[in-house]
């Protein structure tokens, strides 16, 4: 099976296609998909079913899929990354959604048919899929804040459509308590107050020393491991997608300065950080 990798934590864009010509494939990004027009069928995780204008599809990395095209159709892609969807959903929201939003972005909740049942949320959707195609491919001045907005609009909608399609009764089920931690660290990885031992126990109700143990015991590595790689993980996505020098990298990783990031670097891909922004 094909896997389409993208190195761009946001894109937006539309395609308009009367065959699909795209085979089966997942993705290492989600990929939130708007019809805009025309019908067929979506093939997704070996399930078949009908589309239509209108329809909205969230899609995670894992998942596989095609379409079958029977009138023309105009899709909407919005392609982002975890990190995208927490930095731009407005801080307000996500203390109020952070549940809701953790059940979007797992697989065992997954919703097969379109993410929108509303019919006005329908319509609002689509037509802030369109404004924010044409903000983000223009690139006027404040394009960037107005797309973050819009895209923070967006999300807010299909969050409303899960909860009121029994997302709240399914949030205490799913993730063990491993699968929950491991979750937090991957939000939180960037803000040290919240990294420390004594917040992330009190988050999960153990103790300090406890946490650490049962982490360790139960994947293998340490919640600083855990924290690290995350980091590393946001260091390889700014080298490649930012301008940013790499005093500034390390600054906003939270490293204690440049030197200590190369260091660290170094020992997780074996070249400098400035050797592998280089790289094609």
């Amino acid at each position: 099976m094909k896997r389409i990798v993208n190195f761009s934590s946001f894109n937006v864009f539309s395609i308009e296609k009367e065959v699909w010509d795209i085979e089966y494939h997942n993705h290492n990004f989600y990929e939130l998909i708007v019809v805009e027009s025309g019908k067929g069928t979506h093939h997704l995780n070996g399930l078949t079913f009908m589309y239509k204008k209108g329809d909205v599809f969230l899609l995670r990395p894992s998942d596989a899929h095609e379409f079958s095209i029977k009138n023309k159709t105009k899709f909407i892609y919005i392609k982002f990354t975890e990190q995208q969807l927490w930095e731009k959903l407005q801080s307000d929201k996500k203390s109020k959604l952070s549940k809701v939003i953790q059940l979007l972005m797992e697989d065992r909740s997954f919703v097969y048919e379109s993410a929108i049942r509303n019919k006005a949320d329908q319509e609002h959707l689509l037509q802030l899929a369109r404004i924010l195609l044409y903000e983000f491919s223009n690139k006027s001045y404040y394009s960037r804040e107005t797309s973050a907005d819009l895209f923070s609009a967006i999300m807010t909608i299909v969050i409303r459509n899960a909860m009121n399609n029994g997302g709240m009764e399914r949030i205490s089920q799913g993730l063990n308590q491993t699968e929950k931690i491991l979750y937090y660290i991957n939000v939180h990885a960037m803000d040290p107050d919240k990294m420390k031992l004594e917040y992330l126990a009190r988050e999960f109700m153990l103790s300090p020393n406890y946490i650490s143990i049962y982490i360790k015991k139960q994947t293998g590595f340490s919640v600083q491991q855990h924290v690290m790689q995350q980091k590393m993980k946001a260091a390889e996505r700014l080298l490649k997608q930012s301008n940013y020098n790499i005093n500034e990298i390390a600054d906003q990783l939270g490293f204690n300065d440049a030197s200590h990031f190369n260091k660290i670097f170094r020992a997780h891909k074996s070249k400098s950080p400035s050797a592998f922004r280089k790289e094609d």
